[in-house]
Order: C-alpha cells, then structure tokens, then sequence
C-alpha cells in the first residue's frame, strides 16, 4: 500500500463542507497524499478542486472510482458508507468512514487516534470514528480518565436543526 512518494487518497463528498475540510486537513498535515481522487454526486462530477496548487478533478461516485486508491475517507452519509464501504473495503483499500453506518458495529474500531490509536491495525480495512461531539469530548476526558478513573459521564449536546 502507498509508495514513496505517499497514498492515493479518495475524498467521498469531497464537495461538501466536510470533504471540503478533510482535504484541508491533508494539506495542512502535510499527508503524504501522491494523488488525491476527490469523489463526489454525478452533479459535481467534473468540477475542479485544489489540493497542493494543483488543480484535481472530481470524479462521480462509482465502484470504477476506487481503482487503485490505499486510502478512502467517506463523509457522504451513511446508506452510501454502507453501499461502497464494505466492497472497497475487499479489494483491499482502508476506508475511514466519518457516518454513523459502522459506529457501533461489531468488529469494526471505533477510533480517535489521540485515544485509542492503538486500535488501527495493518489487518483492519474499516475504521468508524464517533460523531463530533463525542470526538472532542474523549480527547479531553481521556487524560482525566487515565488520571482519576472516570466511572460515568452524563452529557447533553444541542446541534442546530436549520
């Protein structure tokens, strides 16, 4: 998987605010991305992206669109994770999938690698990761629990409905 020069990384909802920020995210981290394959709905097909000063186009969603990707990251929502995931999976690239579709599936880590990244192994090709607010929560509740042993957390959260 990957070469020297990095991955070839597909971005599912590249288009979107969140694909949007993924590929930010890659660029800013300096991910050693050797091609990136931003993947979005027919309407988007063919729009341009920018990653690295260099113009990427954006390819429809279809099965044909993960050829020879190592790493896909899906923020399309969940009755597309669980259409793609599972084949692409097969063939042997290692999806990240930001939905709620494999959450609480058994077998499948759930993982913030600030916490428990020692639950990304060369084996697993599914990864879940919780949703936003549970992300943040655990990063900060972690070092207390490694500190004081929390036994019970109750938290509300309020997300916008408009």
């Amino acid at each position: 998987m990957g070469t020297p020069k990095g991955y070839v990384v597909a971005v599912v909802g590249a288009t979107g605010l969140v694909g949007q920020e993924m590929i930010k995210v890659l660029e800013e981290r300096k991910f050693p991305v050797s091609k990136l394959v931003p993947i979005a709905s027919k309407r988007s097909a063919g729009k341009k992206i920018t990653f690295r000063r260099k113009m990427w186009k954006v390819f429809p969603l279809g099965f044909d669109a993960f050829e020879n990707v190592d790493i896909a990251l899906f923020s399309a929502g969940g009755d597309i994770s669980r259409k793609f995931i599972p084949k692409i999976a097969s063939q042997g690239t290692v999806v990240i999938d930001n939905s709620s579709a494999f959450r609480m599936e058994p077998g499948i880590p759930l993982v913030v690698p600030e916490v428990n990244g020692d639950r990304i192994q060369p084996h697993e090709r599914i990864y879940a990761n919780p949703n936003c607010s549970t992300a943040q929560l655990v990063l900060v509740l972690k070092p207390i629990h490694d500190a004081a042993h929390i036994r019970r957390v109750v938290v509300s959260t309020y997300q916008s409905t408009s």
